[in-house]
C-alpha cells in the first residue's frame, strides 16, 4: 500500500466518525426538545422549604425504588444534584441542575417551578452571568475595605 492509499483511508474514517457524530448529536436535540416540552407541560409552581442540598450518586440518595430503576445506567453512576425539601407536610429528595442549584438557599422558603421530582426554576434566580458580576463585585469591595483598613492603621 502506498502512502496515497494510506491517506485516503484515514480521510474516509474521520469521515464516517463525522458524520457519525453529526446524526448522533441531531438525534440528542431532538430528544433533549421533545424532554423539554414534556417538562414545560408538567411544570408546577410551589413553595418549599429547603433542608439540605447535595452531590452525589443517586444510589447513595434516599430516592425511591422505581425512580432509581427508571434511570439509566449512565446517570447511576454520575454525581447530580439533588435538594431535600420539605413540600406541605412532606419531605422530599428533588433533582436539579447546577445553574439551580446554586441558586438554591438552604434553610429557607423559596418558590421553585417543578416537573415531577425536577426543579426547573428558582422565583427570582439570577443567570450566570449576573452571579459572576455580583461575585466579581463582592471581591472588589472587600479589596477596597482591605486597603481602607491598611491606610486606617498606618494613619494611626
Amino acid at each position: 500500500m502506498t502512502f496515497l492509499d494510506w491517506v485516503i483511508i484515514i480521510a474516509v474514517i474521520i469521515g464516517a466518525i463525522f458524520a457519525g457524530l453529526y446524526f448522533l448529536n441531531k438525534w440528542a436535540y431532538k430528544k433533549m426538545d421533545t424532554q423539554q416540552t414534556m417538562i414545560n407541560k408538567m411544570k408546577n409552581s410551589m413553595s418549599i422549604y429547603v433542608i439540605d442540598k447535595k452531590r452525589d450518586k443517586i444510589t447513595n440518595i434516599n430516592m425511591p425504588k422505581a425512580v432509581i430503576d427508571q434511570m439509566p445506567k449512565l446517570y447511576k453512576k454520575m454525581k447530580m444534584y439533588f435538594v431535600q425539601a420539605k413540600i406541605g407536610p412532606q419531605i422530599m429528595t428533588l433533582m436539579c441542575d447546577k445553574k439551580v442549584f446554586a441558586a438554591i438557599p438552604v434553610k429557607k422558603n423559596i418558590k421553585v417551578e417543578i416537573a415531577g421530582i425536577y426543579i426547573v426554576s428558582v422565583a427570582g434566580m439570577k443567570s450566570p452571568e449576573e452571579l459572576k458580576a455580583i461575585k466579581k463585585q463582592k471581591k472588589e469591595k472587600a479589596k477596597e475595605e482591605a486597603k481602607a483598613a491598611k491606610a486606617a492603621k498606618k494613619n494611626k
